[in-house]
């Protein structure tokens, strides 16, 4: 993957599409392949940043959304409650990671189902109604909900890259990763929500530019619901960044 860098980025940014790539760098979309093109890229581990950025911040978050946010806002305060009743108290580190970003989507007032697809749990990658699932890199749950299930798929530009990620956090970081690793833009219905977790759990963090597709609308650099949520958690001593 290393040797062959050079080759994958000039295809990549030449534009071929994803399938064109999956048959030419099956490896690419692996777990092990993306993490070392993400890291030849960005100069960062994918995985590692976020699991030790979880293990310093992830449960500090939780516990601020769900005793300041909550107070705060009546809508995520139903959302919160909601989850309590769906799945009662969530326990282990994958499972808090879970609630976490659904959390985050729900804070942030962002759609589920632009980051989620939710099929059959004994689905196949050739069953996947792609006509139902986001262009842009989804998960593709396996089950009714991301907390009943252990399966997940990776897809990408409406075509299933990966059929065996065996936990969330990978799928997660597959995820985020893919947005890199093929110079896709963060749709605007999840632009909060990935650049909160592009900043706090995977250390990236540009003062210029913006990973946001373009729209109408100019955007500044840096969203700034991101930016209140970050200095919020700061200003309360939850979060160090």
């Amino acid at each position: 993957m290393k040797v062959t860098f050079y080759t994958q980025r000039k295809q990549i940014n030449q534009g071929k599409d994803i399938k064109y790539l999956l048959e030419e760098w099956p490896f690419l979309f692996s777990e092990l392949g993306m993490v070392v093109h993400f890291k030849e890229l960005t100069g960062i581990g994918l995985k590692e940043t976020f699991t030790r950025n979880v293990d310093m911040k992830g449960k500090r978050l939780l516990n601020y959304m769900k005793t300041v946010c909550v107070n705060k806002n009546k809508k995520f305060l139903q959302a919160v409650l909601k989850h309590k009743t769906t799945v009662g108290e969530v326990s282990g580190c994958s499972e808090d990671i879970k609630e976490m970003v659904l959390l985050l989507l729900s804070y942030f007032d962002e759609k589920e189902d632009v980051m989620f697809c939710y099929v059959e749990d004994t689905c196949l990658a050739g069953e996947v109604q792609m006509d139902q699932v986001p262009l842009t890199p989804t998960i593709v749950v396996c089950g009714q909900s991301c907390y009943s299930t252990r399966r997940f798929m990776l897809s990408v530009d409406r075509s299933i890259v990966q059929d065996k990620v065996t936990s969330f956090v990978s799928a997660l970081c597959m995820m985020f990763g893919s947005y890199y690793c093929f110079n896709i833009h963060y749709p605007s219905d999840l632009a909060s929500t990935l650049e909160f977790l592009q900043r706090c759990f995977f250390s990236i963090n540009p003062e210029k530019g913006t990973k946001v597709e373009k729209t109408n609308t100019s955007r500044l650099h840096v969203n700034p619901r991101v930016l209140t949520l970050i200095q919020e958690l700061s200003d309360h001593e939850w979060l160090d960044v």
